[in-house]
């Protein structure tokens, strides 16, 4: 590993992102370093490739053109992690980055994490410990194993720190820091409630609810799919439920009823989603972020499963774990039809995440490896 860095000298990091969550959260640790004086590459997996599912947040977030692009593009899990692992390793034995930063837990994330692990560099994980103990999830491989390879483990929430400790991790290699994705959602929401957005699509403040789906378990399954649409069918005749529908999911609505009242529309850039949650009456969705977002923003979120890896946004938010059945969906749309939420402000979703995270890597003098493999809390919690 590297030696530590001091807090005056300049470092060179590669801060990597590959899928459209990773943009809005590599976006605020990019400009803190940057704004420290330290050289920082952005990496572009190219996990989401499609212009109009990835460049568009480059244009809304300001995010500049990336250092080196990937192009990966799609595949298995297996074939998309070993990609990025072989483009990544041929940038990092070229460039020798003191630090490797990996945001979420996107196959990208995974990839370039073990990259990094094995050569002469640090690795910082932005988003670590969050755990749905749910190992049927991608998502949550990801998680666990980026978490157990690098150096650096930055949680969001307090949830997040009680879990790695509970599976062994040393304090020292632990840091709060709080949720990058909220830095990059005060930094740009004025911006995005006065977009057309609404205008565009038909609908008015407070007279829709917004509906994602996206998740394999949700979408590939005809029918776990038809009772969601089932659910929002029912929904839609109450009000106008809009559907920013990812191509993937478009196809697999083939063949099921989509009430007339329900608004298909094109997936939506960063700006104009955030428009759409704001102005929400609720959302129903599986998006990770989603949760998080509607909590800051004070919109209710029905989340479209049975587990989470963001508590906090129940125990503090604005969110409900209301599963895939079409009665328990609908039971819970009854509850907050005629309600509005507060937003709320979990510890430290201040808008200065970004910077905790530069200095966090900045002091970090060194992970403790050791690991108490006897923890029953460490198995229980990782398993």
């Amino acid at each position: 590993m590297s030696e530590p860095m001091s807090s005056t000298a300049s470092t060179k990091v590669a801060c990597v992102a590959g899928a459209r969550p990773n943009f809005m959260k590599i976006k605020p640790v990019l400009d803190a370093l940057e704004a420290r004086g330290h050289e920082a590459h952005l990496i572009h997996t190219g996990q989401h490739y499609d212009a109009a599912m990835s460049d568009v947040f480059f244009d809304d977030l300001g995010l500049r053109k990336p250092d080196l692009h990937l192009n990966v593009g799609s595949g298995s899990h297996a074939e998309q992690t070993s990609k990025v692992m072989v483009a990544f390793e041929e940038y990092v034995n070229r460039e020798q980055p003191d630090w490797t930063v990996v945001v979420g837990d996107v196959n990208s994330t995974l990839a370039c994490a073990l990259v990094g692990a094995k050569a002469d560099c640090q690795v910082a994980h932005v988003e670590a410990g969050l755990r749905s103990r749910d190992w049927s999830m991608p998502e949550e491989v990801n998680r666990v194993v980026t978490d157990r390879v690098s150096d650096l483990l930055l949680a969001p929430s307090p949830d997040g720190v009680e879990n790695l400790l509970a599976e062994g991790v040393h304090p020292s290699s632990i840091e709060l820091v709080g949720n990058v994705m909220i830095d990059t959602l005060l930094a740009n929401v004025d911006r995005a409630i006065q977009r057309p957005i609404l205008d565009t699509l038909g609908v008015r403040k407070q007279q829709y609810c917004l509906l994602t789906l996206h998740r394999p378990s949700n979408v590939d399954d005809p029918a776990v799919l038809a009772g969601l649409l089932q659910a929002a069918n029912v929904v839609a005749e109450r009000l106008t439920v809009v559907f920013p529908a990812h191509p993937r999911t478009r196809q697999k609505l083939a063949g099921h009823e989509v009430h007339r009242n329900i608004v298909l529309a094109e997936p939506a850039g960063y700006l104009d989603f955030i428009a759409m949650q704001a102005g929400a009456k609720f959302v129903m969705s599986d998006s990770g972020g989603v949760q998080e977002e509607t909590t800051a923003l004070g919109v209710p979120c029905l989340t479209l499963r049975t587990t989470t890896e963001r508590p906090i946004t129940i125990t503090q938010g604005t969110n409900q774990l209301v599963g895939v059945e079409p009665v328990d969906i609908l039971v819970a749309v009854d509850g907050v039809f005629n309600s509005r939420a507060a937003a709320r402000s979990p510890k430290l979703w201040d808008g200065a995440a970004g910077a905790r995270v530069a200095e966090a890597i900045e002091s970090f003098e060194g992970a403790d490896d050791t690991i108490d493999i006897t923890s029953t809390s460490k198995v229980g919690m990782a398993l």
